[in-house]
Parts: structure tokens; sequence; C-alpha cells
């Protein structure tokens, strides 16, 4: 029996045990976790040096080093994101709904939990203490394949984890993490049916294209994040200047930072020279059209494939349009429905902006780094779905979570 296959049907076998714990349970098993990797910190950053080393000797770019880099802080954080889930309001038994039909049968529509939730992600050991505490926190057993990069962080992750969990009420069996590296080990999670309940990849285009075109296994798509700003002729430009800094180079390489900056033309004329200078000191590379290269001579040119790629990277692509219905045109045509942000005076263009633009997230004079479960107050998020079905936007604690119907009757009987 293959790897996959063997530890699907171990944490299979533990879902009825976990529907039954309180949420005090489940509480004290997450402030367990916390405290595990708080003590075990100095093993987990040795694990994480090794694969920081193996990744600088493949080439990984800086960005993509900061992602998966933990140090002391950091598991810090990560610690008090489980406790921050403690704190948050157990969703699984809230009742939705209650009505009493005219036959005299007493319905309930509560929150249930969902089952095995596979959980696809790459080089961000962080997401493997977030997802395994939302899950466990809403009841449900967590089939973890995180990306071959940081295999030696997740190993000794789950293993303090699983260490602290034989301590608690909640089944170790609970959490398992496929270590299998090669590809198959994706491709066989992506047909589990029977076992796996849902799949939620996080991570690059390329990897959630793979599991939304081969997943047999119903899936909860989290987006890559091609997000935009669009600054209006009447914006103020220090906000302007401030918001665009803050979104590209604040931290680059998660899916919320800004891709490709949106100028309205006359703004651009007066304004762009002084932003594209302030963006350099940012440490920021520029690629433009045609009129912002005339603009910043520094300037790259940006092609088709530019405003379609999200970079993850300190680059970030300029245009320059003519008005909001150009702007909007271009964030239809290449944005991933993931954050869109308006930076404008002019309410009329700014709710307008916000009710058709189609984005899990639209923003009016506010950074799209704030597309995130932290900083909504959901806690830890699972990710961000960029889908209209079942979640959308930073998935907390309810997106993890499907519904029952509980039905009470007294003997009655369809006619």
């Amino acid at each position: 029996m293959s790897e996959v296959r063997e530890k699907a049907i171990k944490a299979q076998a533990v879902v009825p045990q976990l529907n039954r714990l309180s949420t005090e349970q489940k509480n004290n098993a997450l402030l367990v976790m916390a405290d595990a990797l708080i003590a075990q910190a100095d093993s987990i950053i040795a694990a994480n040096a090794d694969d920081l080393e193996r990744g600088r000797q493949q080439g990984t770019p800086e960005s993509m080093l900061d992602r998966l880099a933990l140090n002391k802080d950091r598991i810090a954080g990560i610690a008090e994101g489980l406790r921050q889930i403690v704190d948050l309001q157990d969703p699984v038994g809230e009742v939705l709904e209650t009505f009493t039909r005219p036959n005299g049968l007493h319905v309930e529509k509560l929150r249930v939990p969902i089952g095995l939730i596979g959980i696809i992600y790459e080089a961000r050991p962080n997401v493997t203490v977030d997802a395994a505490g939302l899950c466990l926190k809403t009841g449900n057993a967590v089939l973890l394949r995180g990306g071959s990069s940081a295999l030696s962080s997740n190993r000794k992750i789950v293993e303090v984890l699983h260490q602290a969990l034989a301590t608690t009420d909640m089944p170790a069996d609970a959490l398992q993490l496929v270590e299998d590296a090669d590809r198959s080990s994706v491709d066989e999670m992506l047909k589990l049916n029977g076992l796996l309940d849902v799949i939620i990849p996080r991570g690059g285009a390329s990897l959630i294209r793979n599991v939304v075109a081969n997943a047999t296994v119903p899936v909860i798509e989290t987006g890559a994040g091609i997000c935009h700003t669009y600054v209006d002729e009447s914006a103020d430009p220090v906000m302007a200047v401030e918001i665009a800094i803050n979104a590209k180079a604040q931290r680059p390489s998660v899916c919320n930072s800004m891709e490709t900056l949106l100028l309205h033309a006359v703004y651009a004329e007066e304004h762009l020279p002084a932003m594209a200078e302030q963006l350099r000191e940012a440490n920021v590379l520029l690629k433009g059209c045609d009129t912002v290269r005339r603009l910043v001579s520094s300037a790259l040119p940006a092609t088709e494939e530019d405003y379609a790629t999200e970079y993850n990277d300190y680059i970030l692509n300029i245009r320059v349009v003519q008005n909001l219905n150009e702007a909007m045109e271009h964030i239809a045509r290449y944005g991933t429905k993931h954050s869109e942000c308006i930076v404008t005076r002019d309410t009329s263009h700014a709710e307008r902006f916000l009710h058709d633009v189609d984005a899990a997230a639209v923003y009016h004079n506010a950074s799209t780094r704030f597309t995130d479960g932290f900083e909504f107050g959901y806690g830890a998020e699972i990710g961000i779905s960029t889908q209209k079905l079942h979640a959308r936007g930073p998935m907390g604690l309810p997106a993890l979570t499907s519904t029952k119907y509980r039905i009470t009757g007294n003997g009655q009987i369809r006619q």
C-alpha cells in the first residue's frame, strides 16, 4: 500500500472520534501544540536550515527562501496563530436555521465537520501548522502534502505536533504528512475518492491548475494572486505612493501582493516619475507600457506575458490607462479574482469599482496586503479562495465546515 493511501486511511479512521471532541478538548490540544513548537524551536530551526541550504544550492530566489525561512520569532508567531485559533468561536454545532413544518416536523440546520481534508501546498512551513490548527479546531482530520523544498521542516514540525497530541484527547492520527516528494504522491491524492472529502491547493498557478484539472476529489480553489492597484485621476499622491509601495514591497512573495500598477493618464504625467523613484528605492524593478517608458527611462518593456505573471518578487508592471473603464477591462483580462484596489477621491468611481470588479476582495484606498485571515479577524487561514462556491476570500473556521439537517418527528410519514 502506498504511503498516501496508508496515511489517508489512518486519518479517516479517527474522524468519528474527532466528531465527539468538545470545544474544550480541541482547544487544549491546540494550546499543547503551540507550547511544543516553542519548546522545540531549536530543532525545528535546525531542520529548516537543511531546507534553506538545499534551496540555495538549487538556486532558489531569495524571495522564495524568505517564504521558507524559520527563526524563533517566526515560530513564536506560528504558535501564537494556534493560540488565536483557540480564542475563536468554534463553528461546529452552530445552528444556522431552525423551523417547524406544518406537519410538526422540527428541522435544524447546523454546522458539522467536513471529514478528511487534503491540503497540497508549496514552500511555506507555517502552512503546516496553520492548516493543522484550523482543521483540528473544526473537528476535521487533515492529510498534508507540502513542497519538497520544505520537507525537512515539515517533517520535524509534524513530529513535534504528534508528540504533543499524544498527551491530549486529540488522536495524533488526525494529522498526517505525506513525505513522498515525488509528484506521483500529489496525483494519487487527487483521486482518493472515498477517503478524502475535499482537497485545498495552496501555491502557485501551475500547482492550482494541475489540481483543478486532474482531481476527482472535490476541490476548493485557492487562486494565484495577480493583484492590481488602480490609481485614479483624483487620487491623493501621497496615499497612492504609500499604498503602491506597501502592496508591492512589504512582502512581495505572498499572493496578496500587487503585480501590476494601473495609472490614470493624467495622474501618470504629473506623478509617475516621482512614484517610480520611490519604488526603485524600495528595490522594485519596473516594467511598463510605452507611456511609462517615456516617463521613466529605466523601466523595461512590459509584455502580455508579464501582465499575466504572478512574480512573487520585487518586480512590478506599470500600465497607463485612459479611464476607469480601461483599468477594469485590464483587471478582468489579467486578474485572478483575488484582490483588487482603487485609489481615488471620487466616491462614484470607487463605488463602481467595488461593485463591478469581480474579485474575492476589492479595496478602496487600502493595500491589497490586507487580504488575510489574521487581518480579517479569522485567525490563521487555510487559504484564500478565488472561486464562488462554498467559500470565497480568506477561509477561516466556518469555511472548513459543512452542514447537516437534523429533523425531529413524532411518527410522521409522508403521504
